[in-house]
């Protein structure tokens, strides 16, 4: 993902307290954390490259990222499954390397990721919502060896608190807002469904279960959501049905109500 181009703060601790002044109801996931990517890229010296893993039930992504270089090295890891990203976003802790070339610690990784010109790199963990399994990783990628000091380091992992809540919170609201979008669908269906159930009742004098049990055919013949179905009786008096050979026609409403009672399924 590219660079947001949001307003850099002058310095790193200022950087931090940023994140608390977004609304997060106006960003979605992904531009969050290219946010937290783009401040932490631009608050701290050294011509960084940075990225944030996404670890949802154990599988990784890179979800922002402020150069090609963090996105190959995120990438890399994640072929191997293992490395200083995947490290500190399953354990938890903050993880450095000080020299690719002389790290023993995953040298399947180090090693190429030295000769594509990453020389050091600093990876925060961010919990965001342990229930749900959803952990990742701020990473930050330098072409210079030793790259972190203990000034760095400070500075990075101030970031870590703000953006795991941060990205908590979006996610929680995301989350909300998709269960109040399932119910408010499951309530129209019902309604819906409801609505058609009573316009078969009223007009042919039936039970609510086999009111139910013929729009259930309908929606099997015509290989239809019941939810459709029962809409266009609402919307139009009529259901649909299949003739021999599988026609589908829209039938008259005497002869879509005509089918013997051997073709329903039965009550459970």
């Amino acid at each position: 993902m590219a660079s947001s181009q949001i307003p850099v703060p002058g310095n790193a601790a200022e950087a931090p307290l940023h994140l608390g002044r977004l609304s997060l109801r106006e960003l979605s996931m992904e531009s969050l954390l290219q946010t937290i990517a783009d401040l932490v890229a631009g608050a701290l010296p050294g011509n960084l490259e940075t990225s944030v893993t996404l670890l949802v039930k154990d599988a990784p992504s890179t979800v922002p990222f402020t150069g090609r270089l963090a996105l190959s090295l995120d990438e890399s890891q994640y072929e191997r499954g293992h490395g200083p990203c995947l490290h500190a976003a399953r354990t938890g802790e903050a993880t450095q390397i000080a020299d690719t070339l002389t790290d023993d610690r995953w040298p399947d990784y180090a090693r190429p990721a030295a000769e594509r010109g990453n020389r050091s790199s600093l990876s925060v963990p961010l919990v965001i919502d342990e229930d749900d399994r959803i952990f990742g990783a701020l990473n930050l990628y330098s072409r210079k060896p030793e790259a972190f000091d203990e000034d760095a380091r400070v500075a990075a992992m101030a970031f870590g608190p703000y953006a795991a809540v941060a990205a908590g919170n979006v996610y929680a609201y995301q989350t909300a807002r998709s269960m109040a979008d399932n119910l408010q669908a499951a309530l129209e269906t019902r309604a819906a469904i409801e609505q058609a159930k009573g316009i078969l009742m009223e007009r042919h004098k039936m039970t609510p279960d086999h009111a139910f049990r013929l729009l259930a055919v309908a929606s099997m013949n015509a290989n239809r959501k019941l939810r459709h179905v029962a809409e266009d009786l609402v919307l139009t008096g009529e259901l649909p049905f299949v003739v021999p050979g599988g026609d589908r026609r829209r039938s008259p409403r005497s002869r879509s109500l005509s089918r013997p009672d051997s073709e329903l399924p039965e009550d459970s």
